[in-house]
């Protein structure tokens, strides 16, 4: 039976910190669902549609890598996809408190899938997708920090193509 885990956020957009933790998870398991959530508080400036379409080709050549989108309780998403586990990353001290409350919700409510938190790789501590947008945004160099595909949508939306 393969080890799935259900690595899920808006993804709004897909960093190079997020490959990271996706390809080194996938030493620990044997396929990782990368959820795209429909449900976020958060303004998103791509729409569910385009982050999907977007990380689909970041991933079109990782078969094990599967990106759909998800509605609902995660919970309830990752028991539906027979996952073991859901992967997150920690950056910092910061995003622990938050990220441990989440896991034992989530334990709360089905203690047979684990939440297994890997650290951000040193090199993307500090970027987060709202950093990469904000300099976008505002015309600043972010190739190396992001996939191509995510580079290039970037530039078309905010025009700097």
């Amino acid at each position: 039976m393969d080890k799935i885990a259900v690595y899920p956020g808006t993804f709004d957009p897909l960093t190079n910190g997020h490959l990271s933790l996706i390809r080194r998870g996938l030493m620990i398991f044997d396929r990782i669902i990368l959820g795209i959530a429909c449900d976020t508080p958060k303004k998103t400036l791509f729409s569910l549609e385009e982050r999907v379409e977007l990380a689909k080709k970041v991933f079109c050549n990782e078969p094990r890598v599967v990106v759909e989108p998800f509605k609902g309780l995660l919970i309830k998403y990752a028991k539906q996809k027979k996952a073991i586990a859901i992967l997150r990353g920690l950056r910092a001290v910061s995003d622990f408190e938050y990220e441990f409350q989440l896991a034992l919700m989530n334990r709360r409510l089905n203690a047979d899938i684990q939440t297994v938190f890997l650290m951000t790789d040193y090199k993307w501590l500090y970027i987060s997708s709202t950093i990469i947008k904000e300099v976008a945004k505002l015309g600043g160099e972010i190739s190396g920090l992001v996939p191509l595909e995510v580079e290039v949508a970037l530039k078309e939306k905010y025009g700097s193509t």
